[in-house]
């Protein structure tokens, strides 16, 4: 059999709904990059789920230290690049696992002796997981069948319940630090719509000491003179800096506004795994 070099990776239908049954098994929801991961002998590739090549030479490592010939596993990335949550096993050592279910693929995975920065995902099994996700801040849990095949595509055998709601956004501006903060105050972010750059508002939480310091040098080099932003209201006048809205980032927040704007939004991350104009609002 053919060891695949790429192929599209199952991704989870979201659902407002919170259930539980013996026929379903739920596993925490990490913030981070899918990462699909490829390993023939010591050569190991590794894509986002739009099939960019990913560069993290400690998980690379990790990987490559396994015993098997041939490998492919699943899992999340997290965004500090320091753990690699690793939650299904689709190939190994000549053998398709992709039409196996969950729970003998699960079963699999289990024999592999993964260890740090490659972790499991937690299994939260149990009358109401998303309350656990909900106490203990998670993003939210994903639910999926016992008995499901790894699809190529977005499925209904697995969902995603989200506790907080997540979306790419893409820097359009920032403004100036105040008082003891340092490298930037607010970042100005965006989507787009058409051939249009809309506004989506402010994000000035989630960001330590580093990120300020280490993203105000990126943006200073994609200085613009005017704002990239074409459709907007409410944009701040003082103290504000127009850049080319290349970098993507992933922004935690309770809710749209009545008028287009984030709710209590907080920076997750930054993305690499994404291309700016790719970017929408999330329906």
């Amino acid at each position: 059999m053919t060891f695949p070099d790429w192929f599209v990776p199952m991704a989870a239908t979201l659902t407002q709904e919170r259930f539980a049954g013996p026929d379903w098994t739920f596993e925490r929801k990490y913030d981070g990059i899918r990462l699909i991961t490829f390993k023939r002998g010591l050569d190991v590739k590794q894509y986002s789920r739009n099939h960019l090549p990913q560069n993290v030479p400690a998980i690379a490592a990790a990987i490559a230290k396994l015993p098997h010939e041939e490998l492919i596993v699943d899992g999340e990335l997290s965004w500090d690049q320091r753990d690699y949550h690793v939650f299904d096993i689709l190939w190994r050592d000549g053998r398709d696992l992709r039409g196996l279910p969950l729970e003998a693929r699960r079963a699999e995975l289990a024999t592999l002796p993964l260890e740090h920065p490659l972790q499991r995902t937690e299994i939260v099994d149990g009358p109401e997981p998303w309350e656990r996700a909900r106490t203990e801040g998670w993003e939210g849990v994903i639910a999926k069948r016992r008995d499901s095949v790894y699809e190529h595509r977005r499925s209904r055998s697995w969902l995603k319940m989200k506790i907080e709601a997540s979306q790419e956004l893409v820097i359009g501006g920032f403004t100036d630090p105040q008082g003891k903060r340092v490298g930037l105050g607010a970042l100005l972010v965006g989507y787009y719509e058409g051939g249009d750059f809309l506004y989506a508002g402010k994000v000035g939480t989630g960001l330590d000491t580093k990120l300020l310091v280490d993203l105000r040098q990126r943006l200073d080099a994609l200085a613009l003179p005017q704002s990239p932003f074409t459709v907007a209201t409410d944009l701040p006048r003082l103290r504000v800096h127009w850049v080319r809205p290349e970098i993507v980032v992933q922004v935690g927040f309770m809710e749209w506004t009545g008028h287009g704007k984030l709710r209590h939004p907080r920076l997750i991350g930054i993305r690499a795994d994404k291309s700016a104009r790719d970017v929408t609002r999330e329906r």
